[in-house]
């Protein structure tokens, strides 16, 4: 399984960016999939995550600002960040579990992409 993120960058506060994570290896439709970022103190923490069944959730402190999607025909997942605040910055992390089910943990993914770089200035 390989993930490869794209779509990382520099915006402003209030900016927008989309992040797409290209998946090899593994179909988008049969498994729980996810996006990562660095928590202080914490490792990695859950920024969002969507099921086999399509059902999403995303942490409360990107809520009604993210959007989790995913394209399975094309087999992309996508991170839709608006509203984008500073401390929004870190590595974005995709990630996929293999296996059945779905989690919030980090320990719950077993595939990971190498990260995609967000900054937001204020």
């Amino acid at each position: 399984v390989q993930l490869v993120e794209s779509g990382g960058g520099s915006v402003e506060a209030g900016g927008s960016l989309r992040l797409s994570c290209t998946i090899s290896g593994y179909r988008v439709v049969t498994g729980c999939m996810g996006w990562f970022r660095p928590a202080p103190g914490k490792g990695r923490e859950a920024v969002a995550r969507i099921d086999r069944a399509d059902a999403t959730s995303v942490a409360d402190s990107v809520k009604g600002r993210f959007t989790i999607s995913k394209d399975s025909a094309e087999n992309i997942l996508y991170l839709q960040m608006n509203s984008l605040k500073p401390e929004d910055t870190a590595m974005y992390y995709c990630s996929a579990r293999t296996a059945i089910g779905c989690g919030y943990r980090p320990i719950d993914y077993n595939a990971w992409g190498q990260g995609t770089q967000v900054t937001v200035s204020s």
